[in-house]
């Protein structure tokens, strides 16, 4: 039965994004309360619609009914609806339960019984005029009012915080929504702080069942301030929001963040929602759409005019209208516009993501937000809510400590030949669990690293150090300070054999930042111990991510600022690969058998690759 639910999900969804603008995906816009209330004055709403229109082709608009105890009144909802309706483009609503963003996002204290009564009314006024609606980020709570204290009482507050927003969605959003309009569709958009959900009562795992629909929030903006999420989040919280409730994960979620980094930053963040295959992709928001003005200055960054995938040049030429006017690009609407369009070319080719699993209980941290940075390294994640039982290899961070039968697990699986590639924090937080595996321990003391032998130098990097019982485990990479005639070294990737399969210690360093310094023999060897289950992997320097689908297609993606040649490893089976946006094909290299005898040749072929900075190649095997 789950299966047919789903196929019939995706079903509606392919005949939806069939039906708009574009052959992958569905483009909406997101429009807060504050301009869905101008939209009283239609002489306003027309001239500012039509700067956006102009630039940027629109299947759908969420008109938001509340933000900051704004309630927009009914008559002005029912005009905008109208105006856009006979524009063609569809209309859904939106909540944002905030009392003041201004105030660090003040949001509703929800065992107060005034807050609870607003919180019913502003979805049942939704529900009144949309039969579908986006509750924005803000669906969680922060607030410790003396009343929240008191119903807390001794409970953590994340399990009360829990608890209470689980109940305030099904009691005060749901049912009175579906009461005043059966066929309403409430869709829940989760932000992109994932691993922190729990502690402000977000629960991954009712929420999805709960709601109708889930969106992902797939801002990543400027990784050096605030929330410092890594580039590559944008596609990862994308496959693990699926992987949550397969066929209900509905879109991604931009808004202009990170654009003072150069257009291309807002570019990726687009084109890396779309890489993992989301039906639709709302951009955040009209008031950034109009109001984000085009700076060459700021937004054209220093590597353009080297044919990289975001071409800020050709975006700014002038756009033909079809009443046979042309007009210039003035806002951030052509930048979106331009990158979905060119993404829109190829991602209906693309099979489903796949990628190494990576098992996240959940309500779990630890490692916050580890795999997004592995990404970055070249390793595809997969991010999945319960222990796999099908793969050869699995992923397993400080988050699986959750589990209280992660060891049992993990027992079952090296018994039926597969491998586990824990970190140095999982071993760190149950090393008594760890040991009925392997006798290893991290300790309380640190090592300073920058050399991993034959040449391979980087500046200097904080690890904890990892112990183990000499040949009872073995260092597949090592490093010291020196190592190459040193006096110490520390494992960088440990083995240790149990039954038929091996269990590995990653190393992660203090500051995750630090797995960009490592040197590319070192990542090389991650991917290959990662990547069992994978028929490509690459060898290449960090920042560079590597994309799978099952189709034998694949995206390899640059994130730096100069080009890069990399090596892309498959299987022997593969004869050549097309380039699917040139149609060229690309040979394998002559094969290199290893000078030392002691060294087993890989049965694979290799590929040399050329990527642009910040810029993309889409391949297909042959």
């Amino acid at each position: 039965m789950k299966r047919i639910t789903y196929i019939f999900v995706m079903l509606l969804v392919a005949i939806a994004v069939n039906a708009g603008n574009y052959k992958s995906f569905k483009v909406s816009v997101y429009t807060r309360a504050y301009e869905v209330e101008k939209m009283k004055d239609l002489h306003w709403l027309d001239s500012t619609w039509t700067i956006i229109s102009n630039q940027l082709k629109v299947d759908k608009i969420y008109l938001e009914t509340h933000r900051d105890l704004l309630i927009v009144p009914s008559e002005t909802l029912e005009q905008a609806k109208k105006y856009f309706q006979s524009k063609g483009i569809e209309v859904g609503g939106g909540i944002t339960y905030t009392i003041n963003e201004a105030n660090s996002f003040e949001t509703f204290c929800y065992s107060d019984p005034e807050h609870r009564k607003l919180v019913q009314k502003i979805a049942e006024h939704t529900a009144r005029h949309f039969d579908d609606f986006i509750l924005d980020d803000f669906f969680f709570t922060s607030c410790k009012s003396d009343i929240e204290i008191k119903a807390k009482g001794n409970q953590s507050w994340t399990d009360y915080r829990i608890k209470l927003m689980t109940e305030a969605g099904q009691n005060l959003i749901v049912k009175p929504s579906k009461k005043i309009n059966p066929n309403v569709k409430i869709i829940i958009k989760y932000p992109n702080w994932y691993d922190h959900f729990q502690g402000l009562g977000f629960n991954l795992d009712t929420g999805p069942k709960i709601f109708d629909g889930i969106w992902s929030g797939t801002e990543t903006r400027d990784p050096s301030t605030a929330q410092h999420l890594q580039n590559y989040l944008s596609y990862n919280i994308v496959r693990y929001f699926d992987n949550l409730r397969p066929g209900f994960n509905l879109g991604g979620w931009v808004d202009s963040g990170g654009s003072h980094m150069g257009m291309d930053r807002y570019a990726e963040q687009l084109w890396l929602s779309m890489f993992a295959k989301a039906p639709e992709i709302a951009l955040f928001a009209y008031n950034q759409l109009l109001g984000t003005a085009l700076r060459p200055e700021i937004h054209r960054t220093p590597w353009q005019g080297q044919g990289t995938s975001f071409d800020y040049d050709e975006m700014v030429k002038p756009i033909q209208l079809p009443d046979g006017q042309t007009i210039l690009p003035t806002t951030i609407a052509r930048v979106a516009g331009m990158a979905l369009e060119s993404v829109d070319q190829f991602v209906h080719k693309l099979g489903n993501p796949i990628g190494i699993k990576s098992y996240k209980p959940y309500h779990s941290s630890g490692d916050d937000f580890l795999q997004n940075y592995l990404g970055m390294i070249g390793l595809p994640m997969d991010m999945i809510p319960e222990f796999p039982t099908d793969e050869k290899v699995v992923l397993l961070t400080e988050q699986a400590k959750y589990d209280l039968d992660i060891v049992n697990k993990i027992k079952r699986h090296l018994q039926k030949g597969g491998d586990v590639v824990i970190t140095s924090s999982l071993l760190k937080a149950i090393p008594e669990r760890i040991a009925d595996i392997a006798e290893l321990r991290v300790t309380d003391l640190k090592a300073i690293i920058n050399d991993f032998g034959n040449g391979a130098m980087t500046k200097d990097i904080l690890i904890p150090q990892v112990r183990y019982y000499t040949n009872d485990a073995w260092e597949v990479v090592s490093a010291g300070r020196p190592l190459s005639k040193g006096v110490s070294g520390f494992p960088i990737l440990l083995r240790a054999g149990y039954s038929k399969g091996n269990l590995y210690v990653m190393t992660i360093p203090d500051d995750m930042g630090n797995l960009y310094d490592f040197p590319e023999t070192v990542l090389n060897n991650f991917r290959k111990v990662l990547s069992q289950d994978l028929s490509i992997r690459i060898e290449a320097p960090s920042k560079v991510a590597l994309f799978l689908y099952d189709n034998d297609t694949f995206i390899v993606e640059s994130f730096m600022d100069e080009p890069v040649t990399i090596q892309i490893i498959t299987n022997e089976e593969t004869a050549s690969l097309e380039d699917m946006l040139s149609g060229s094909k690309l040979e394998s290299l002559p094969e290199v058998r290893p000078t030392n005898r002691w060294v087993q040749a890989e049965k694979v072929k290799k590929f040399r690759v050329t990527l642009m900075p910040h810029s993309y190649k889409v391949f297909k095997t042959k």
